[in-house]
Order: C-alpha cells, then sequence, then structure tokens
C-alpha cells in the first residue's frame, strides 16, 4: 500500500510539474485571447523597422501564443527576412489550415498572431542576414513536410521554424522551449540543435532531450519541456516557457533585450 501512495505521490508530482504553467496561466487569465479568429488583431506590432527606412538587410525569427486555449501551452513561430534594398518583408511560417502548409509571402513580420502579440526572438542585419537569405529560401523549399500538419507532436509551425534554422548554416537561433513541435525530427533521432553547437535525440516529438549553448538542458516529455540555461541564468517551465536574465539568440543594441 505505501508503495502504491509512493508511486501514485510520484504521478501526481510528475502531472503538477507539466500542467502547472498551462493551468497556471489559464487560472490567471493572463493571456488576452479574442472571442474569435475572425475579429483577432493581425496588425503590426511596431517591431520590426520600416522596410523602406533600412537598407540593410534583415533576419529576424518571431513566435507569439498558439490561438485559443493552444496558448496555454505553446507558441507559434515564423521567419521575416528583407533582402538588402528591398522596401518589403518576406514572411515565411507554416499554418494547417492549408492543403500545401508552407506559406512565403511580402507582410508585415511583426503581425499580431491572432490577438496574440508577438516577442522577437532574433534580429539578424547587414552582411551575415544577406549571406544567409539565399540559404534560407532553399530550406523553406525543401522542407520535408509541405503537405503534412499535425499540431501535436508535429511536424507543425515550429517543427517548420526548426527545420529552417537547421538546414542553413550559420543560423543559429534558440527557439523557446514551449515551442511545441520544434523538437520534431521526423524518422531521425538525432540532429543538431538550432541553437548550434548542440545536440538533441527525440523519439518522435513525444520524448527527448536537448543540450547545446544557446538552449542549456531541457527535457521533453510529451511535448511539454523544462530545463535550465546556465547561460542565460534560466530556468525552462511547461506551457510558460524560459524565464531568464540574459538573452542568448543574435540581437543587434538597438533591439536587445
Amino acid at each position: 500500500m505505501k508503495r502504491l501512495l509512493k508511486y501514485a505521490a510520484g504521478l501526481l508530482g510528475a502531472l503538477l510539474l507539466l500542467l502547472g504553467g498551462p493551468l497556471l496561466l489559464a487560472a490567471s487569465s493572463s493571456l488576452e485571447v479574442a472571442e474569435s479568429w475572425r475579429t483577432a488583431s493581425r496588425e503590426s506590432a511596431g517591431i520590426a523597422p520600416r522596410p523602406e527606412q533600412v537598407e540593410e538587410a534583415i533576419v529576424q525569427v518571431y513566435g507569439a501564443r498558439a490561438w485559443s486555449w493552444r496558448g496555454y501551452f505553446a507558441v507559434h513561430t515564423w521567419i521575416a527576412t528583407k533582402e538588402q534594398g528591398a522596401d518589403y518583408y518576406q514572411v515565411h511560417e507554416v499554418t494547417g489550415w492549408r492543403t500545401y502548409v508552407v506559406n512565403s509571402r511580402p507582410g508585415d513580420p511583426d503581425r499580431h498572431w491572432y490577438g496574440a502579440r508577438p516577442e522577437l526572438y532574433a534580429d539578424i542585419r547587414g552582411e551575415k542576414a544577406a549571406a544567409l537569405i539565399p540559404q534560407i529560401y532553399q530550406a523553406v523549399e525543401n522542407y520535408p513536410y509541405p503537405t503534412q500538419y499535425e499540431a501535436w507532436p508535429g511536424p507543425n509551425s515550429n517543427t517548420f521554424v526548426a527545420w529552417v534554422i537547421r538546414e542553413t548554416p550559420d543560423f543559429d537561433v534558440a527557439l523557446p522551449s514551449h515551442a511545441i513541435g520544434k523538437d520534431y525530427l521526423g524518422d531521425r533521432l538525432i540532429a543538431p540543435s538550432p541553437g548550434g553547437a548542440g545536440y538533441q535525440l527525440s523519439l518522435g516529438g513525444y520524448f527527448g532531450v536537448l543540450a547545446g549553448v544557446r538552449e542549456g538542458l531541457e527535457v521533453n516529455i510529451l511535448g511539454l519541456s523544462l530545463g535550465i540555461n546556465p547561460m542565460a541564468l534560466g530556468i525552462k517551465l511547461p506551457g510558460i516557457g524560459e524565464l531568464a536574465l540574459l538573452d542568448t539568440n543574435p540581437m543587434p543594441e538597438e533591439t536587445a533585450r
């Protein structure tokens, strides 16, 4: 009986650890959820510079809370590019309501994601951005799941962004731990971490572990990640993401968090 109670207590503790963050977000109503996706804001958040006012090339990675109750668990991520001298941004993302899920189009890079304000994860400019952009285009074209979408455990929007980052040399960006789907590797078991200088092991996106210089250490259980990031002086909690004092991703001084 004591052993049974011990196992039950351990199971309850594990569930609280995994679901505590999402439950806290749901109970606190700290996330603004629009009543309808039809009326939810898709306006620019004013984070990115106006393309016609900036000559240099720009590569940015954004994310925002997923739509509806999914936002208690995860974020939706995307990539924006602006070629040198261009007067527009190109937005690259995956959405689940199309037959061909990959969507690359001109548009505002920092639009709200159906009411959720975006967060800038990385901002690369100048010569490095100019060198990355053609390789990003090629990686987008080579995405291996152009007609497949599964919100959990993947392939989804975060799988796409992680794929493009991994397939583009020197495009080293650590995605947030609550970008569910970033750890989906398809038939592979091991892959480089998106942040570079690290590796991850994943069992279909359901279970896995990641260790990298930018990401720190993450353990993935049923798509929910927890861990620590010594370089950023942070901890990672399911649903909440990373609580850190420093940012390990590339940022120009004027936009550094």
